[in-house]
């Protein structure tokens, strides 16, 4: 009766397992749209029917990893909006020159990789004109992504005193914290829509999983016909022509 007591909770456990990572991968479409109407000054997704998705890439440079990321999207004619930690940018100038060679965009993610919600607001301030000051020396900086994905309503504030964006994403595959390339490909690839912005991460294990996903989504992509661009291309392809544009 032991035996069969633990053959039941082990069963129960893997079931929860199960089920919690089903729910992960075909997570409610209307969760992010509901989200981005709460928070209407960040941007989550590009409202456009175009075929056309932003690729975002958090927490680089790092030497190992990024001049792979970078090749990857440069070959299949993809280009994406580096989020940059600007404390890892010492030593990695010649990755960051690379990305903006390239046609990717650079992107504010302050100076350490921390929750941007925990500082202070006069903290917060200083470290996203700290991260700004080390970025415009390599290309423009249109867009803040805050550290640990939370904000509130004086964080955008001071993002948007200093003129940037704040940018979100519509799809996160988890791969910060599920090591998994296949689990991250297929959430990607099921949940990419026109206008979607998708969230992967550089540097150490985290940019080894992002280039191996690159290599199976990139190709996948272009089969459906989309376009990988980088946020503001996305952005000015959603945008409505002023009138006489």
């Amino acid at each position: 009766m032991r035996v069969n007591r633990r053959v039941l909770w082990l069963l129960g456990l893997l079931a929860i397992v199960a089920a919690g990572g089903i729910g992960l991968l075909f997570a409610p479409r209307w969760l992010v749209p509901f989200i981005a109407v709460r928070g209407a000054r960040c941007t989550y997704f590009g409202p456009t029917t175009e075929p056309s998705i932003a690729l975002t890439i958090d927490d680089g440079p790092d030497a190992r990893t990024t001049p792979r990321v970078v090749d990857l999207l440069a070959s299949h004619g993809a280009r994406a909006t580096f989020f940059l930690i600007s404390s890892r940018i010492a030593g990695n100038e010649d990755q960051v020159r690379a990305m903006v060679r390239n046609g990717n965009e650079l992107g504010n993610h302050l100076t350490r990789d921390e929750p941007s919600i925990r500082l202070s607001p006069v903290e917060f301030e200083a470290a996203l004109q700290e991260a700004d000051a080390v970025l415009r020396q390599f290309g423009p900086v249109r867009w803040v992504r805050p550290g640990g994905g939370w904000y509130n309503a004086r964080m955008v504030a001071a993002i948007e005193k200093h003129g940037f964006g704040c940018a979100l994403g519509s799809v996160y595959p988890y791969d910060a914290s599920l090591p998994s390339v296949a689990f991250a490909t297929t959430y990607i690839l099921a949940h990419v829509r026109p206008g979607a912005i998708v969230v992967l991460h550089d540097g150490g294990d985290r940019g080894v999983r992002t280039a191996a996903i690159l290599e199976r989504v990139l190709p996948a992509l272009r089969a459906r016909g989309y376009r990988a661009v980088t946020l503001s291309e996305l952005v000015n392809r959603s945008r409505s022509p002023a009138p006489g544009e």
